[in-house]
């Protein structure tokens, strides 16, 4: 197990009531460490099953802290909700409906790590004396010197080292990743051999606080709707309809847009300022250079450019860039060959091979690529 000594530690692990924090708790028991269980209670259901009637496969509902209490209570270990709801809604919801209003594309997930997990809740791991905050996702944290170094984890399809480069050093030396080093079905197999609730429990889909996966709806129960709608606009000028809100569109988004047009559009912009949704054919959505804000580095902050390959969605292939730092916590990304996809509001992180050295918030695109 990566990180962790023969000697016993008390951890404190996040319990989201999957398989996989499951099984990491397991794990650090049968290994003779001190466990203690920890949800966090971060979204109230309630009113959203009630009115329809249904539950849908997202992390962090009402049975999932169900599933991880009854866990807990087969270990025979420790176990506590946490109430975050405060916390989780002004930190991460607000700005999801602040990014989305503002033409942006949020990634809720990694602020929720950065925020909760990686912040408040392994600052309450350390009011239990606890020597560390375990949780299951799929990367590793390596000694590298005098400290960690983030890497993937060993399962190439569920790595979630994107999702995790806010992690500061110190926060490094308080976590641990006990599954970083296995394939989802060594872990499926340590669930049916321990005999845990949660073996066969499916994955957990879309975005926690948006459990049918209807983002508008969502956005315009928060905000309300009627407002934020404008003109589709050509790169060329010309105007070609109306929308009903440029935060229903995210860039490289094709279908909805209902408009003629003699070759397939896609979404190449949201200027929220004027409230335009801006259009183009595919070659338009290839991006050369993207600034990104609230660079941080999980290595010793870069003084000079520094060659990386760059990823910026959770599924896109890392390619070769030049990260070019600079002191205020912004750093400008320059593609060896231009890419689709670059979204204002997602995140971009920084590969060298296998290690993540940073990453920042992609806040607007260069000049796209006309041709």
């Amino acid at each position: 197990m990566n990180k962790m000594t023969n000697d016993k530690k008390r951890v404190v692990v996040a319990m989201s009531g999957g398989v996989d924090s499951s099984v990491a708790a397991a794990l650090l028991k049968e290994q003779g460490h001190e466990v203690i269980g920890m949800t966090m209670q971060i979204w109230d259901y309630s009113a959203f099953t009630a009115e329809h009637g249904e539950t849908f496969g997202t992390c962090c509902s009402l049975d999932d802290v169900y599933d991880a209490r009854r866990v807990a209570e087969s270990l025979d270990i420790p176990f506590y909700v946490v109430n975050f709801e405060k916390d989780f809604q002004h930190q991460v919801i607000d700005r999801f409906c602040d990014d989305y209003f503002a033409g942006r594309t949020p990634n809720p997930c990694v602020l929720c790590n950065q925020v909760l997990k990686f912040d408040l809740l392994l600052r309450r791991a350390r009011e239990l004396e606890a020597d560390c905050l375990a949780t299951g996702h799929y990367a590793q944290l390596l000694r590298e010197g005098e400290g960690f170094a983030l890497r993937k984890g060993l399962d190439a399809a569920k790595d979630q080292s994107y999702f995790l480069f806010t992690l500061t050093p110190e926060q490094m030396e308080r976590v641990v990743f006990p599954l970083g080093g296995m394939t989802k079905e060594e872990v499926r197999i340590h669930a049916v051999r321990l005999g845990l609730r949660t073996a066969e429990k499916p994955e957990s889909q879309d975005i926690c606080f948006v459990p049918d996966g209807d983002y508008v709806r969502f956005l315009e129960e928060e905000r309300g709707s009627g407002h934020m709608d404008g003109e589709i606009v050509h790169v060329g000028g010309k105007v070609l309809g109306r929308h009903q809100g440029t935060y229903r569109y995210t860039v490289g988004q094709r279908r909805g847009l209902g408009i003629a047009w003699p070759d397939p559009l896609y979404v190449v912009g949201i200027d929220a300022t004027k409230r335009q949704v801006v259009v183009g054919e595919a070659q338009h959505l290839l991006v050369r250079e993207f600034t990104c804000l609230e660079v941080n580095w999980t290595v010793p902050p870069p003084s000079q450019p520094l060659r990386a390959r760059c990823r910026i969605r959770y599924r896109h292939t890392e390619v070769p860039a030049l990260i070019t730092p600079f002191p205020d916590g912004r750093a400008t990304v320059s593609f060896d060959e231009p890419q689709k996809g670059v979204t204002p509001g997602q995140a971009a992180v920084f590969y060298e091979g296998d290690k993540v050295l940073g990453g920042g918030w992609i806040e607007k695109a260069g000049a796209r690529i006309q041709e």
